[in-house]
């Protein structure tokens, strides 16, 4: 093999952005199939059941507290 032959070679095996973002977005297309079969549902009502919705607004942290503690006068 000559060199050219090579470098060919390894510019095609290396990783692209263009390769990335098919990747994800085919990943992302049969996320969005599956979800829709009754197997898919069945898991996303499973994990909407196990999350419990935070209806009280935001909460305070140990590191929000301590930073309104340093901000006292």
């Amino acid at each position: 093999m000559s060199t050219k032959t090579n470098v060919a070679l390894s510019e095609e095996n290396k990783p692209s952005r263009r390769k990335f973002f098919i990747g994800a977005g085919a990943t992302v297309g049969a996320v969005a199939v599956a979800s829709q079969t009754s197997v898919g549902k069945a898991v996303m009502q499973e994990i909407g059941s196990t999350v419990k919705p935070n209806h009280d607004g935001q909460q305070i942290t140990a590191h929000m507290r301590k930073y309104y503690e340093t901000t006292k006068l």
